[in-house]
C-alpha cells in the first residue's frame, strides 16, 4: 500500500509540473539543495513551482459575426462580451471556463464590469482570450467615415460626428492625433490668480476667436504637466475656469511660476484656429463636426479614423471580503478611450505620474503666486487627498489577475491601473489587489503611462485592513514604447505603494517622463515622518489629516532586475530613467541596462529613500548616472540614508548627491569604462537586459 501511493504521488507530481493552470501551489517534494545562484538573474530560474492540474474548461465562443441567440459554441457564437459574460456566471461554480474570442472588433457600447461573479469560483479560473491566431480588439470607439475638403488651402478636412462629441484624442491609420496647439512665448503673458494677461499684442485676437470656454492652455516644466480650462476672453484678459486654475498655480512646478524658468514650455490648445500641423485635429461638439489636417501620408478618402466615445473599457473590482478571483486575459487588444475630465472646470493640475489636485483648497493662499510657488501650509493639506488618473483598464479588490500577450494600444490615458485610489475605479473600490501577473503584453501609443499600481491616499500606504493592501504584483517581459503623449509627466511604470512588486525584463523607451519609477509619499509617511516638512513654510504635520505614523508603509521588497530602459526623458529634468521615493527595506535595483538618456539621470533614489540596493547596472550615456537628493540643507536632520550603490558600470554622468557614512549611504566599487571597453560582466548584463526570447 506504502508503495503504490508513493507511485501515485510521483505520478501527481509529475503531471502537476507540466500543467499549465495555475489555481493554487501544492508543498514541494523534498529535493536535494541546489548550489546558491551567482546573480540575481539566476535567481528567477531556480524555484520549483508545483501546480494542480489544470481542467478541462468548458469554451463559450465569441465572435462579431455572432448572435447572442446563439448557443455559444463554435457554429453558434455569441456576438457580444456581456453576453458571454452572463453564460460565464452560470458555468463558472462548477469548471473552468473560457472565453474564446474570434478575430474582428468587439464595438463596446460601455465599459465592461467584472464583479466577484465573473472570476473563477471554487478554485476554478475563468479565461478570456483569444481564438488561435486572432488578435480580437476591445474597442471604446466608433469610425469617423464621409470626410470631405473643408478648407484647400489650409488642407482642412471635415467630417460629420454625434452632437456633443468631444474627445481629447482620436486616431487617423493607427496613430495618435492631437488638438490643434500652438506654442507661445511665456514672455507674451503674464499670470494672475483669476487667469493670465496678454502681454505681447500680437495675442489680442485670442479675443476674437469663438468657442473660447473650450480652450485650454498647457504648461510643462521641471517634472508637471498641467492643463487648464479657458471660461471667457475679454481683451488682453484670459479669465480661466476655476479651480482647475488655481490649483495650477500652487504647489511646486507651476504654471506661473515653473522650476525651470526660461526653459518651460506655454501651449493653447483647442481652437480652429490653431489647426496648422498635420496630424491635428478640432471637435466642435455643437455642430457635430470633426476638422483635421492630416500627413504628409494620409489620404483622407480611405483613411481609417477612430474617434473614442469611451472613457474606459473594463472595470474589475469586488470587495475586500470577496475580491474578483482567478480571472485571466489573454491574447487580446484594448483599444479608444478619451479621459475627459480634464476637459471641465478642474482641468488637470498634475502633481506627478497621474496624481492631480481636483476641487476647491480650503484656506487658500489671498497671493498664490507669490506665496505658494514653492508650496505653503495650504497646499500640502493637499497632498492626501489627490487623485488619480483613471485607467482604461481598471483593477482593485482581486486577487490572482492575469494580463498576458495583450496589447493596450490607442488610449487616451493611463492603460492599465492596478490597485489604486477608489476615485480611480469605476466598481467604486479601491486598492486591495494580490498576485496580479502582467507579463509579455505591449504598451504602445498612449496618452498616458502604461502601468499604474497602487494608491496615493491613508488607505494605500497604511491600510485600514490587511485585504486593503497591494502586494505580489509582477510585471514582466512586457514592451513600453510611445507612451504619456498628452500627459508627459507619466512614468512608463510607476508602483506607489504595495509590497513585494516585481518589475524584471521590461523595455521601457520612448517616454518624455521617466521609464520605472517605485515609491511615493517623499518621506512623509514613513516611520518619525519627514523633518523636511515640518518646516514652517510647509507645515505638513500641522494639518490633523496628515498623521506622523509609527510603522512602515506598506512599501518593502521591491525589485526592479534585468530591464532595458531607454530613450526616456525627453521633456522634463527632473525624475529617473529609474526612480526611486521614500524608504523600501529590502528593495533591490540590479542588473539594468538604462542608456541613450542623454543631459537625464540614470539611476535615482529621491526624498526620503531608504534601504534601496543598486547593484551590477549599466549605465551609457546619460548626464547623471546616479544621484540621490539626500536633502543637503536638511542637515544635520537626516532623510535619505542606508542606501547602497555597487558595483554599477557607466561610461557617462556625473554622481550627486551625500553618499557619506553620517547618512550610511554607501557607494562603493563602482566602475567608470572608457572608449566602450565594457568588461564581459556588464556585456553580459547588456545582452540579458529587456524582453527574454521565449521559450
Amino acid at each position: 500500500m506504502r508503495k503504490l501511493l508513493g507511485l501515485l504521488t510521483t505520478g501527481m507530481t509529475a503531471a502537476i509540473m507540466a500543467a499549465p493552470g495555475v489555481a493554487q501551489t501544492l508543498p514541494a517534494p523534498s529535493i536535494p539543495p541546489e548550489p546558491i545562484p551567482a546573480t540575481a538573474e539566476e535567481m528567477l530560474k531556480t524555484p520549483h513551482i508545483l501546480r494542480r492540474p489544470a481542467g478541462v474548461p468548458v469554451v463559450v465562443t465569441v465572435s462579431p459575426r455572432g448572435d447572442d441567440a446563439g448557443d455559444g459554441s463554435p457554429e453558434r457564437p455569441f456576438a457580444t462580451l456581456t453576453r458571454a459574460q452572463a453564460a460565464v456566471r452560470q458555468l463558472n461554480r462548477g469548471s473552468d471556463v473560457t472565453v474564446r474570442l474570434m478575430d474582428g472588433i468587439y464595438r463596446l457600447p460601455a465599459p465592461l464590469h467584472f464583479g466577484a461573479a465573473d472570476g473563477g469560483q471554487n478554485g476554478h479560473v475563468v479565461r478570456w482570450e483569444a481564438a488561435p491566431n486572432a488578435r480580437p480588439v476591445l474597442s471604446g470607439g466608433t469610425s469617423v467615415t464621409g470626410w470631405r475638403l473643408a478648407d484647400a488651402q489650409a488642407g482642412i478636412w471635415v467630417a460629420s460626428i454625434p452632437m456633443g462629441s468631444a474627445p481629447r484624442q482620436i486616431w487617423v491609420e493607427g496613430r495618435m492625433a492631437k488638438r490643434a496647439t500652438v506654442e507661445a512665448s511665456r514672455r507674451a503673458f503674464a499670470f494672475h490668480d483669476w487667469g493670465i494677461e496678454i502681454v505681447d499684442p500680437a495675442w489680442r485676437f485670442l479675443a476674437d476667436l469663438p468657442d473660447q470656454g473650450r480652450m485650454e492652455v498647457e504648461g510643462t516644466s521641471w517634472f508637471t504637466h498641467r492643463h487648464a480650462v479657458v471660461d471667457h476672453i475679454d481683451g488682453n484678459r484670459i479669465v480661466m475656469k476655476q479651480p482647475g486654475w488655481q490649483n495650477s498655480i500652487i504647489g511646486y512646478d507651476t504654471i506661473a511660476q515653473p522650476l525651470s524658468g526660461e526653459k518651460a514650455r506655454f501651449f493653447l490648445v483647442n481652437a480652429l484656429a490653431f489647426l496648422k500641423k498635420g496630424g491635428e485635429y478640432y471637435a466642435d461638439p455643437a455642430k457635430g463636426q470633426l476638422y483635421y489636417k492630416p500627413r504628409a501620408d494620409e489620404d483622407m478618402a480611405r483613411a481609417e479614423v477612430v474617434m473614442p466615445t469611451l472613457q474606459s473599457l473594463v472595470a474589475i473590482g469586488g470587495t475586500y471580503d470577496v475580491p474578483v478571483r482567478d480571472l485571466a486575459f489573454v491574447g487580446l487588444s484594448f483599444q479608444h478611450t478619451s479621459w475627459l475630465a480634464p476637459s471641465g472646470p478642474d482641468g488637470y493640475a498634475s502633481q506627478q505620474s497621474g496624481a492631480f489636485l481636483s476641487g476647491r483648497v480650503p484656506d487658500y493662499p489671498d497671493q498664490p503666486i507669490r506665496d505658494c510657488s514653492w508650496g505653503c501650509r495650504a497646499f500640502e493639506t493637499t497632498r492626501n487627498r489627490w487623485h488619480q488618473q483613471p485607467a482604461a483598464v481598471q483593477v482593485a479588490a482581486a486577487t490572482r489577475i492575469r494580463f498576458e500577450r495583450d496589447d493596450f494600444t490607442h488610449l487616451g490615458q493611463i492603460a492599465l491601473g492596478v490597485g489604486n485610489n477608489a476615485d480611480a475605479n469605476e466598481r467604486g473600490i479601491g486598492m486591495g489587489t494580490t498576485a496580479i501577473t502582467i507579463e509579455r503584453n505591449r504598451f504602445l501609443d498612449l496618452a498616458g503611462g502604461a502601468i499604474m499600481v497602487g494608491g496615493i491616499t491613508p488607505d494605500a500606504h497604511h491600510p485600514a485592513v490587511p485585504e486593503a493592501g497591494v502586494r505580489d504584483i509582477l510585471i514582466r517581459n512586457n514592451i513600453v514604447k510611445g507612451v504619456s503623449q498628452d500627459y508627459h509627466e507619466q512614468a512608463g511604470i510607476l508602483v506607489t505603494y504595495a509590497t513585494g512588486a516585481v518589475i524584471v525584463h521590461n523595455d521601457v523607451s520612448d517616454a518624455p517622463y521617466d521609464g520605472i519609477d517605485v515609491g511615493w509619499g517623499w518621506g512623509t509617511n514613513d516611520p518619525g515622518g519627514s523633518p523636511a516638512y515640518r518646516v514652517a513654510s510647509r507645515g505638513y504635520y500641522d494639518h490633523p489629516d496628515n498623521r506622523v505614523y509609527d510603522t512602515p508603509t506598506i512599501l518593502r521588497d521591491t525589485v526592479i532586475l534585468g530591464n532595458r530602459v531607454h530613450n526616456v526623458k525627453s521633456w522634463f529634468p527632473d525624475g529617473g530613467a529609474i526612480y526611486h521615493l521614500s524608504a523600501d527595506p529590502g528593495a533591490l535595483i540590479a542588473e539594468n541596462y538604462v542608456y541613450d538618456v542623454p543631459g537625464g539621470i540614470a539611476l535615482y533614489l529621491d526624498e526620503g529613500s531608504r534601504y534601496v540596493t543598486m547593484r551590477n547596472n549599466v549605465v551609457s550615456n546619460v548626464g547623471v548616472w546616479l544621484n540621490l537628493n539626500s536633502q543637503g540643507d536638511m542637515l544635520p536632520l537626516r532623510t535619505a540614508m542606508d542606501n547602497v550603490a555597487e558595483k554599477n558600470w557607466y561610461d557617462s554622468g556625473r554622481q550627486t548627491g551625500a553618499w557619506t557614512d553620517y547618512l550610511n549611504n554607501r557607494a562603493v566599487d563602482n566602475m567608470l569604462v572608457k572608449g566602450g571597453a565594457w568588461p564581459a560582466a556588464a556585456r553580459a548584463i547588456m545582452d540579458r537586459a529587456g524582453v527574454e526570447p521565449e521559450k
